[in-house]
């Protein structure tokens, strides 16, 4: 059937309505609207949401396909409620070229479960030594506006300044993985009390603080727009907090795991909890979660890092770093923001839909719930509580830190176009 009727929604977690679709658009909203030629999907009790949109997901194709693939991701991806997503670009071959981002760009349009944007890298084969093909990848059929060498950062200020006066040109942003190399080197968690109770090379807060700190002051001086990728500690909130109290045109992003999970993880030695930017302080997390609710931190990324099994079965400092996010993330901002009280449901909608399209510009998504919008759609029963498993998950990967964990809410139905991608749960 054309037509989809979803009766009896909160939408936005407001007042229960109707929400017809009529093909790819939403043709009406409000209460008693007719189901004639419609299918229904009884909603009542449920939130309606824009279709979820991820500035920051690993798909790993083309490369590494053990690991994750567009099709696979997309499914997790669709699974957790979004209908798009930004690939980033450390990939093998890199996304530095035209041809590869219309390659990942041309797979996503060929899995039919969520939308693919590419994200370019900055520099060739993300070495941080020569500016990659920008205006190329920007000009390619995947008309590339957000450009990253997430995985490893741009630290030469030579080479961050010229990217972000190239991309000003056609008002690209820059994606930065915010980490000093030099204060890095052999780190494997937070710097603090536990990593010198366990012996562990300590990663400190200044390492992303003083990037940071750097890189907002280019962007001022530029006049250009800087993009914060995982933002995980107190210190950068507040810098983030200073540059836009400047007028600097500066956007941040925090990730599922940093609104919920500390170092005090790492005492397991399991490398599930292994995440670069790595888990860190109660105090930090407990700033990253007001500073999302007050709007410094303007949106929730999840940096979906799939890795196959043996890549993370193996002792910690061996053991790669990331964890999956797509299918977990909206019960984690649930959890720590809705449950807490420190963001309504419109709320969600704005950080985990609204903003980060228009971060990233991304039209068609990110769109109110109203008559004439495109029917990109989340449905979810906020009551339903259970355990993860990730037995279940549509993504290729299992490295979840939440195994086991018992979490809130459940993406019933999510729709891209106004086509069922999920239906009672389940990929359609």
């Amino acid at each position: 059937m054309s037509k989809i009727l979803i009766r009896g929604a909160q939408v936005l977690g407001g007042a229960p309505q109707d929400v017809l679709i009529d093909g790819e658009v939403i043709e009406a909203v409000g209460s008693g609207l007719s189901a004639e030629g419609a299918e229904v999907v009884e909603a009542a009790g449920k939130v309606l949401l824009p279709g979820l949109v991820d500035l920051h997901t690993h798909l790993r194709e083309p490369g590494r396909e053990d690991s994750e693939t567009v099709l696979t991701g997309t499914r997790a991806a669709a699974s957790g409620g979004y209908t798009a997503v930004f690939a980033m670009a450390n990939t093998f071959p890199v996304a530095d070229t035209a041809g590869v981002v219309e390659q990942v760009y041309r797979l996503g349009k060929e899995s039919g479960y969520c939308d693919v944007q590419p994200i370019g890298a900055v520099t060739v084969g993300l070495e941080g030594r020569k500016l990659a093909e920008l205006g190329a990848m920007h000009e390619s059929a995947a008309g590339v506006t957000v450009f990253s060498d997430d995985g490893k950062c741009v630290d030469d200020a030579v080479i961050m300044r010229r990217a972000l006066e190239y991309v000003k040109a056609f008002g690209g942003v820059i994606a930065q993985h915010a980490q000093e190399p030099r204060l890095t080197e052999g780190a494997q968690m937070n710097e603090g009390v536990v990593s010198a109770e366990l012996g562990l090379g300590g990663w400190p807060a200044v390492a992303e603080e003083s990037i940071i700190a750097r890189d907002v002051l280019l962007a001022e001086h530029v006049g250009s727009r800087v993009h914060i990728c995982h933002l995980s500690t107190a210190g950068s909130v507040e810098i983030v907090r200073w540059a836009k109290s400047r007028g600097i045109d500066v956007t941040a992003e925090v990730t599922p795991h940093h609104l919920l999970l500390t170092d005090e993880l790492v005492r397991s030695y399991n490398p599930v909890y292994k995440v670069n930017p790595p888990l860190r302080t109660e105090r930090d997390v407990l700033a990253l979660r007001e500073a999302l609710a007050d709007g410094t931190i303007d949106i929730v990324a999840t940096d979906h890092a799939p890795h196959p099994h043996e890549d993370k079965d193996c002792e910690w400092a061996a053991a790669a770093m990331g964890m999956v996010g797509l299918e977990t993330a909206l019960s984690v901002v649930q959890h720590t923001m809705v449950e807490t009280g420190l963001l309504d449901w419109a709320g969600v909608a704005d950080r985990m839909s609204f903003t980060p399209a228009r971060i990233g510009g991304l039209a068609g998504h990110g769109r109110p719930v109203s008559a004439g919008e495109p029917a990109n759609l989340t449905l979810v029963d906020s009551a339903y509580r259970g355990e993860v498993d990730p037995a279940g998950f549509a993504s290729r990967s299992r490295n979840t830190p939440y195994e086991g964990r018992e979490l809130p809410g459940r993406v019933t139905h999510t729709f891209l176009r106004g086509r069922a991608t999920v239906v009672d749960g389940k990929l359609a």
